[in-house]
């Protein structure tokens, strides 16, 4: 049973910074994709930022461009996200994922409903 734990969220005032992390209890590559999520309430889940944990290629969406990061430490089986210049708009529960080998191409990385392995969140609070 594979497990990903997040930690590292908080309340923060805005254009503070944050580092989320994900240990994974298998290996890294055990999944193709790794990435963080994030839902607040009412809202939809969005995809933040996702990253191959082999080969590096990294997807972001448009609002968090500039400010988040994501990374991979395969040795720790730990993908990170760190958060700066953060906005009110950042307050959610952020979710870590990652999606198992030998499924084929993702097409689209971003998409919650790709992944097959969830935590169970971190929150994370912007205050104005």
């Amino acid at each position: 049973q594979v497990q990903l734990v997040e930690s590292g969220g908080g309340s923060v005032q805005a254009g503070g910074s944050l580092r989320l992390s994900c240990a994974a209890s298998a290996s890294t590559f055990s999944f193709d994709f790794m990435g963080w999520f994030r839902q607040a309430p009412g809202m939809e889940r969005e995809g933040v930022a996702t990253i191959h944990t082999g080969g590096g290629s990294i997807y972001y969406t448009d609002s968090v461009k500039g400010r988040f990061t994501i990374s991979r430490d395969n040795a720790k089986n730990t993908v990170f996200l760190q958060m700066n210049v953060l906005k009110p708009e950042d307050t959610a529960m952020y979710y870590c994922a990652a999606r198992r080998t030998g499924l084929g191409p993702i097409l689209y990385p971003l998409r919650s409903d790709k992944y097959n392995f969830w935590g169970q969140g971190t929150q994370v609070t912007v205050t104005s």
